[in-house]
């Protein structure tokens, strides 16, 4: 994992919870893909890969905060989303904002962690 060029840390542990920061959906090469589905597609990649780096995936997620920049992708967003979960799933939020990129979505996660 690399170190973000601005001032916060992409995940954190806190007793037995695994706090990450919130992730947007840029491709390694920098751009971010059209369309919701793909961005989220991309997005619960780039979490998973993060998730990974301490043992963990979607699996152990427990909380999830999902900021849209359009509320007429709440449907599609919800398909794409509902692709990496299982029961039980994680306790979400959902809210319209602007974001800091150009992006549709951002995606912040808790998870926890093995005993």
């Amino acid at each position: 994992m690399s170190k973000p060029a601005l001032p916060f840390s992409p995940c954190r542990e806190v007793g037995d919870m695994l706090y990450l920061s919130g992730e947007v959906p840029f491709a390694d090469d920098g751009t971010i893909p059209e369309g919701i589905a793909a961005q989220t597609d991309l997005v619960l990649a780039r979490i998973s890969r993060t998730l990974a780096t301490k043992g963990l995936t979607l699996a152990d997620v427990v909380s999830a905060t999902v900021y849209l920049t359009d509320k007429s992708d709440f449907g599609a967003f919800n398909v794409a989303y509902a692709k990496h979960f299982s029961d039980p799933l994680p306790v979400r939020t959902t809210v319209i904002a602007d974001l800091v990129v150009p992006a549709k979505l951002e995606i912040t996660v808790i998870a926890k962690l093995p005993a």
